[in-house]
């Protein structure tokens, strides 16, 4: 599958340069143009590496970066700005950023720098999030909407399923295989009965959509 990279800036012509430069290196490219349109679409989909320019309209690169990282995303991040001062780089690299490219650029140095940051993308995760649902891999702590969600082991198990698989439909074989090590057909009404559970602890708006006949799913 190819990996995902979200390009922010607000100059059209830069805009299709960078779609451009990246699709030809067989990347799935979208393109917004503004800092709140950026954190929607991060938080919609959660691209593999976010381009991002540092003067947008509105909410700026900047404090797009210090906002994805106060929610505890990873994904990486390419500032791209005019400014080549160190102190604008380091303010930049303060804020959250990865790596920083200064304009203007070869097509050459922006594709290596996304390659290198997609090498980078490729350890371990630590955190998932899927709209404002946040579950730590390592402590096993969820939350959503900054509120504990307590959840049990097996609860924890069945969302982690869920969010490395978000809008992908989870059969109930699956589920039981993936959060029980069962495959036994009889075992089956377990699923639904630990999803309820997870639904009730999740709150409104639902988020796990029931599948009739398949299993469930999980979406916005």
């Amino acid at each position: 599958m190819a990996a995902a990279v979200l390009v922010v800036d607000d100059d059209g012509p830069i805009r299709r340069m960078l779609d451009r430069t990246l699709s030809a290196e067989g990347y799935a490219v979208s393109c917004v143009a503004d800092g709140g349109a950026a954190l929607a679409a991060i938080e919609r989909s959660a691209p593999d590496v976010v381009v991002l320019d540092i003067g947008l309209p509105g909410v700026d690169g900047l404090a797009v970066c210090r906002r994805v990282r106060a929610k505890g995303l990873a994904v990486p991040v390419l500032l791209l700005t005019a400014r080549d001062a160190v102190s604008d780089r380091v303010t930049g690299l303060d804020a959250g950023a990865d790596d920083y490219l200064i304009k203007p650029f070869a097509p050459e140095e922006l594709s290596a720098r996304v390659r290198a940051l997609l090498r980078r993308g490729q350890e371990p995760r630590q955190r998932l999030m899927f709209a404002d649902i946040l579950l730590d891999l390592e402590s096993r702590v969820a939350s959503r909407g900054g509120r504990d969600l307590r959840l049990t082991p097996r609860e924890a198990d069945l969302l982690e399923v869920f969010m490395l698989n978000p809008r992908q439909v989870i059969t109930r074989e699956l589920a039981l295989e993936r959060v029980w090590g069962e495959t036994s057909a009889r075992s089956l009404n377990v699923v639904d009965r630990y999803v309820a559970y997870l639904r009730r602890k999740l709150g409104p708006p639902a988020i796990i959509e029931t599948i009739r006949g398949v299993g469930f799913a999980l979406r916005r």
